[in-house]
C-alpha cells in the first residue's frame, strides 16, 4: 500500500483495492468482537458486583442497548433499517439523544481534561534546558495567537501563530507519523511471523 502511493501503477492499484476490501470486511468483524468484548466485560463487572465499577457497567449497557434500540428499530420512521442508519433526521429519537446527552457529556470530560492540561503544561514547561526552554516560548506564542490578547500585544502574533502552526509543527507531525507508521509495520511483521503474539493468541 505504501508502494503504490508513491508508484501509482494499474497491477499495484488493483492489489489496494483488493487489500481496502479486506480491511472492510476485517473491521465489520473486528466491530462485532469489539461489541462483543464490550458486553462481556461489563456484564461480567455486573455479575461479580466488583466494587465501585458495576453501577456504571448497567448505565454503560443501558445506553448503549437504547442508542441502538433508538438508531435501528425508532429510527426516523419510513424506510429499512439501512436507511435509518445511514439518514438519521433531525427531531428523531436518535437525534435527541445525542445532541441532548452525548455532546453534553463530551464538552464536560473536555472541559474536565483542559484542567489536568494545564496541570501537566505546570510541571512540564520549565525552562530547564534550552529544548524546554524552545518548547516554553513556541507554547506561550501559540496560545497568545489564538486568543484577541495576543493581536492586542502586537500585531504579527497571529501570523507568527500561523507561521509555527504551518511549518515547525507539521514538520514534527509528520516526523512523529513516520515513526507510528514504521512501528506499526514492525508490529504488523511479528505477529504475522508468530515472533511476537496477538492479544487473541493467535
Amino acid at each position: 500500500m505504501i508502494v503504490v502511493f508513491f508508484v501509482p501503477h494499474a497491477v499495484g492499484t488493483k492489489g489496494y483495492e483488493l487489500l481496502l476490501e479486506w480491511a472492510r470486511i476485517i473491521g465489520a468483524f473486528a466491530l462485532v468482537l469489539g461489541l462483543g468484548s464490550l458486553f462481556r466485560t461489563h456484564w461480567d463487572k455486573i455479575r461479580r458486583r466488583r466494587r465501585g465499577e458495576w453501577p456504571y457497567s448497567i448505565v454503560t449497557l443501558a445506553s448503549f442497548v437504547l442508542m441502538v434500540w433508538a438508531g435501528l428499530v425508532y429510527g426516523n420512521g419510513e424506510g429499512s433499517v439501512g436507511t435509518r442508519l445511514l439518514a438519521v433526521e433531525e427531531g428523531t429519537l436518535f437525534q435527541w439523544l445525542f445532541d441532548n446527552v452525548e455532546v453534553p457529556l463530551d464538552a464536560t470530560m473536555f472541559a474536565l481534561l483542559s484542567f489536568f492540561i494545564a496541570s501537566a503544561a505546570y510541571r512540564t514547561f520549565r525552562a530547564r534546558n534550552l529544548e524546554a526552554t524552545l518548547l516554553l516560548i513556541t507554547a506561550v506564542i501559540v496560545m497568545l495567537g489564538r486568543v484577541p490578547l495576543g493581536e492586542m500585544m502586537h500585531e504579527r502574533m497571529p501570523g507568527l501563530y500561523e507561521w509555527i502552526m504551518q511549518y515547525p509543527a507539521v514538520a514534527g507531525k509528520r516526523g512523529i507519523l513516520f515513526g507510528v507508521a514504521l512501528g506499526s509495520i514492525a508490529t504488523s511483521l511479528r505477529i504475522i511471523l508468530g515472533i511476537e503474539r496477538s492479544h487473541l493468541g493467535g
